[in-house]
């Protein structure tokens, strides 16, 4: 990573990252979808000035994304700064037939602040188990089960039409509302909770929930 983007980065998180940053497109505070897809083209292609402008446009709402799974501002900080790490490394990696910008960024912040999660209770179990006999508990089986049950969310997820499932990440994953899903995918309030309705239904049935 060249200094440029490093810098960017500092600065926003001495700054704050809720200060200003990352005006969302349907308050008309920075550029819509069709700009960050060209914003996110240039990104990568290693170009530092596209990246400044990516960062003032979604750095804040990652900001926000992240910390309402976290609950801790000082932890939400450092996982926002590496979503934007992330998204500095992998732009060339958006695939704009695939999904909105927002959707991709918002799912890249939920990995992230999930797996810090995972990370945090990895090792409070290590320390609760420490003080435990050996045979009275299983984390081998513990773990199988949770890899298990996320393999078959990323399946399930996969056979969702292309719309249902921009709609449901962006909700789930990217803690947006109903209203703030249509906006940024641009399409009416009522099309969104019937994407997002048939699309649960087919989840739930694919997961095998009642």
């Amino acid at each position: 990573m060249t200094d440029r983007p490093a810098r960017r980065l500092r600065a926003g998180r001495q700054a704050g990252w809720t200060a200003g940053a990352g005006e969302r497109a349907e308050d008309g505070g920075g550029p819509g979808a069709a700009d960050l897809v060209l914003l996110l083209s240039r990104v990568g292609r290693g170009d530092e000035e596209a990246f400044s402008a990516v960062y003032e446009q979604v750095a804040g709402t990652v900001f926000g994304l992240v910390q309402r799974v976290l609950r801790d501002p000082a932890q939400a900080e450092e996982v926002a700064q590496e979503v934007m790490l992330d998204v500095w490394r992998t732009a060339a990696r958006f695939e704009p037939g695939r999904g909105s910008p927002q959707a991709w960024v918002a799912t890249i912040a939920h990995r992230r602040a999930v797996d810090r999660v995972r990370s945090a209770q990895a090792a409070t179990r290590r320390d609760d188990q420490a003080a435990l006999p050996a045979e009275s508990h299983d984390g081998v089986a513990e773990a199988v089960e949770a890899k298990l049950d996320r393999e078959r969310v990323r399946r399930c997820l996969g056979s969702l039409t292309e719309l249902q499932r921009e709609s449901i990440v962006l909700a789930y994953y990217g803690g947006y509302t109903y209203r703030e899903v249509a906006d940024l995918l641009g399409i009416a309030l009522g099309t969104t909770k019937t994407r997002m309705r048939d699309g649960l239904i087919r989840l739930r049935d694919c997961l095998g929930v009642s």
